[in-house]
């Protein structure tokens, strides 16, 4: 029956695919132009007719998963109209019949930035289902605290994703215009502010955890407190290691920015190794307590082949500017 509903839940939702990236295209067109809030405003639009199509799918007309499905469709397109509309009052983007005479040059160009990003994300989520794997085999308490402290993985990384999408825009934009110098200052100040980001928010984890992790946590007494010790160590390490996690999302949208998927490919590549190589091998001596740095060391390798590559091509760029 899991798996029944399962594949019910997929269909639509690979349905929905073409839905999710037009939203994604729109949005990103948006803040390439320096507009964010609009595409804010769309996922909090989403949210909202999410929210309320899931109870009317759900509560109302009986329709399960399949209605929880489609609610989520639903509002994805909503978010996609919306963020259309905002574009269509920009006039230097109106559309004619001409703009949509595909060009071959173009679009080879597009596909040779986004083929990588696309790889690299694809394996960076097979590496996730294969540390699912290995701790599926630790037993139903410890899978439950792990899974409690995944669900709080959005809330660690909303403030590095964020600060990816201004630095891929700021630094395009500099880049566009040959002001290097800028690039750096911007740098500088993105990393700032992604420490002190981090080092607040793995201070609320840390002192809030317990009581967040709650509202994902039930069961007899017994297993809620052997679920919570697992949940909240994970949790633990994981805010300890936050800044490392927002260097990697400052540093790989820079390169991005600069026009560069290779790289942040790579640095994809290096997650999937380290990430699968420490949930397979750690445990063997370390037990449980190995798979909670798997996630932490797969930040790391890739935050050296970022961090390497930022500086490298940072100071070509400079000598070719001075020359």
């Amino acid at each position: 029956t899991i798996i029944d509903d399962s594949l019910k839940y997929l269909r639509i939702m690979f349905a929905g695919i073409p839905v999710v990236m037009a939203y994604n295209i729109l949005a990103s067109i948006l803040r390439a132009l320096g507009d964010g809030r609009t595409p804010l405003y769309a996922m909090i639009v989403a949210a909202v007719i999410n929210v309320a199509l899931d109870l009317l799918f759900v509560l109302g007309f009986h329709w399960g998963i399949q209605g929880a499905a489609a609610a989520t469709v639903i509002a994805q397109l909503c978010s996609g109209i919306f963020c259309l509309l905002a574009i269509s009052r920009v006039e230097v983007l109106a559309f004619t019949r001409e703009d949509f005479k595909m060009e071959g040059t173009l679009c080879l160009y597009l596909m040779k930035l986004g083929l990588p990003m696309a790889f690299q994300n694809a394996i960076i989520a097979v590496g996730g289902m294969i540390v699912q794997f290995v701790v599926n085999g630790f037993g139903v308490l410890f899978i439950a605290g792990f899974t409690a402290t995944n669900k709080l993985y959005g809330i660690l990384e909303v403030a590095a994703t964020s600060y990816g999408y201004a630095m891929v825009t700021y630094v395009g934009q500099n880049l566009g215009a040959k002001k290097i110098d800028r690039i750096s200052k911007g740098m500088r100040s993105a990393l700032i502010v992604a420490m002190v980001t981090s080092a607040v928010i793995a201070a609320a984890m840390l002192l809030f955890g317990k009581v967040v992790l709650g509202c994902f946590i039930s069961g007899s007494p017994e297993d809620v407190a052997v679920t919570m010790n697992i949940a909240y160590h994970y949790l633990a390490i994981m805010s300890v290691f936050l800044p490392i996690l927002y260097v990697l999302h400052v540093t790989r949208s820079a390169l991005q920015g600069m026009g560069d998927t290779l790289l942040p490919m790579a640095s994809g590549i290096a997650e999937f190794v380290m990430r699968t190589g420490t949930a397979i091998l750690l445990p063997v001596f370390l037990g449980e307590e190995g798979i909670f740095y798997a996630e932490i060391l797969a930040w790391i390798g890739a935050d050296v082949i970022l961090v390497t590559s930022y500086y490298l091509r940072m100071k070509k760029m400079k000598a070719l500017q001075s020359s």
